[in-house]
């Protein structure tokens, strides 16, 4: 397995019983052939999101359309990667029309630029190389028939800005029959890179939703990592969970599938989005996944995986190996996650990560008709 900023031409494709079907807004840039299904990954996954088969982007036209902002295009099998570049040095990598963003390099007070996100990829089942990590959307929504919907494949709508100050990506993913509109709108600025989403419910009835922006950010090792911030906070210790593109030590499925079962089972949730939030009645074990963080320069190096509410709008993370931190902030979210493998895995390897997710899981999203919410995350470079 290999892990930095890679990009893939092919992603996981999952198998369950229960598929689901994707309504998907054309472009020009995207051919008109029809598009298959695959189902969806079991277990701790993400639930009912589907990989699917992309379909083959012109990556002419959007040169053509979108060229003289400091992005350019690069197409690799049916998929496309824009990278986005500041003359300060800064840059973003994103994947179409997947809406993974793989990379993010900043400049350091050393002069050189240094990758924060961390992203892996390996080979599938069938061979096909499975990209995971870096930053992606985990949302889920759910109508007043209780049918979700889980945006999974964008569109490029426009592109703004320039080299010199800042640059904006906006991508488009709509529902036509549940009259549902997602954008997701990636700035990166000279130290700074930001993502925002914004979901509007066109519908005559309510929506509800839930999810995540989910960012996995590159340590040396989380033994070297400190959250720094935190303190005060409450959260909820949570199991970990899996969005398509979420890494996960392969061991934890195996040693505490049945743990997590029952962890979700005492919470009173229905799954880890869909019914998240929703509590049957308070007991002993509740009581101790429950608490206030009492450490305002908390180590990483224990595995963990809880949810915080009450957070500040900004903390930082410091890596004390890399020499470098990452500020973490967000706006509309109440919500912090926060996974940790643990100091168990090998220094600058596969699982040396930490991942943090502005959230909205605990307290689902209520959306009145024609209702539009906001939310958005910053990762800042305060390293030069």
């Amino acid at each position: 397995m290999a892990y930095s900023s890679l990009f893939s031409p092919n992603f996981t494709h999952f198998s369950s019983a229960r598929p689901i079907s994707h309504h998907l807004y054309y472009h020009p840039y995207l051919s008109s052939t029809s598009l298959q299904y695959n189902n969806i990954r079991k277990e701790l996954s993400f639930p009912y999101v589907a990989s699917v088969p992309y379909q083959p982007i012109n990556v002419d036209y959007l040169e053509g359309e979108f060229s003289g902002h400091g992005v350019t295009f690069e197409g690799i099998g049916d998929n496309c990667v824009a990278k986005m570049g500041l003359d300060n040095g800064s840059t973003a990598t994103l994947m179409l029309p997947s809406g993974l963003i793989t990379s993010y390099k900043a400049p350091m007070w050393h002069g050189s630029t240094v990758e924060l996100l961390h992203t892996s990829v390996s080979e599938g089942d069938d061979g096909e190389a499975v990209i995971q990590g870096g930053v992606s959307l985990a949302l889920n929504y759910e109508d007043d028939n209780e049918v979700p919907w889980s945006p999974s494949t964008w569109v490029l709508r426009d592109i703004r800005g320039n080299s010199k100050d800042s640059i904006k990506v906006e991508l488009i993913s709509s529902d036509t029959d549940n009259m549902v509109e997602t954008r997701h709108i990636v700035t990166l600025g000279e130290d700074i890179l930001t993502s925002e989403i914004s979901v509007t419910n066109s519908n005559s009835s309510p929506l509800q939703w839930t999810g995540s922006i989910i960012s996995h950010l590159t340590v040396s090792s989380p033994e070297a990592t400190y959250a720094l911030g935190l303190e005060g906070s409450n959260f909820h210790n949570v199991p970990p969970f899996l969005s398509n593109f979420g890494i996960i030590p392969s061991d934890l499925d195996e040693e505490n599938d049945s743990k997590i079962g029952q962890l979700w089972k005492q919470m009173g949730l229905k799954g880890f989005f869909s019914g998240l939030g929703q509590r049957n009645k308070k007991n002993a074990s509740e009581e101790e996944m429950e608490g206030e963080e009492d450490d305002g320069y908390k180590q990483l190096n224990e595995q963990m995986s809880r949810i915080y509410t009450c957070a500040p709008r900004f903390f930082t993370l410091i890596d004390r190996g890399r020499r470098n931190s990452v500020v973490v902030g967000r706006d509309g979210f109440d919500e912090v996650y926060m996974y940790s493998p643990g100091s168990s895995h090998e220094i600058y390897g596969e699982y040396s990560f930490i991942c943090v997710g502005q959230s909205t899981m605990l307290k689902p999203i209520m959306l009145g008709p024609g209702e539009v919410w906001r939310g958005s995350q910053h990762l800042h470079n305060p390293n030069m």
